[in-house]
């Protein structure tokens, strides 16, 4: 059977609900925390090891690229968890209708972006 239907491959015409950009966010967050945790891992380790080791990780933490990370991480962090709490609250039986759930994921990433912004100010 030959199916004549459209198919759409162009991903960046394609426009996902708010609810949609939410879970995907909350996926995603999760496996940059994932990745985040072997630098913490690493640099945990290699700060232990010996004097030398500490003052490299210091460094590297205090350059722009270790505030990157860590701005990053902390931002990965507080959607992830926002992300989660959203999906708690869905799961208790609230924000299920179309509306609210797309107004709760617009909050969500709002919020996301306020906190990112006053974590980034605060770890610079």
């Amino acid at each position: 059977m030959n199916k004549q239907r459209p198919v759409n491959l162009e991903l960046n015409t394609i426009k996902f609900p708010p609810a949609a950009v939410s879970s995907i966010l909350h996926r995603v967050t999760g496996v940059a925390m994932f990745f985040a945790l072997l630098f913490v891992i690493w640099a945990w380790a290699v700060s232990v090891s010996s004097a030398d080791g500490f003052a490299m990780v210091s460094e590297c933490m205090n350059g722009v690229v270790g505030k990157i990370i860590a701005i990053g991480t902390a931002s990965a962090f507080t959607y992830h968890l926002l992300g989660g709490l959203r999906h708690m609250v869905m799961d208790m039986g609230y924000w299920e209708e179309l509306e609210s759930g797309n107004n709760s994921a617009k909050a969500v990433i709002g919020l996301w972006i306020v906190l990112t912004v006053v974590l980034g100010v605060a770890l610079w």
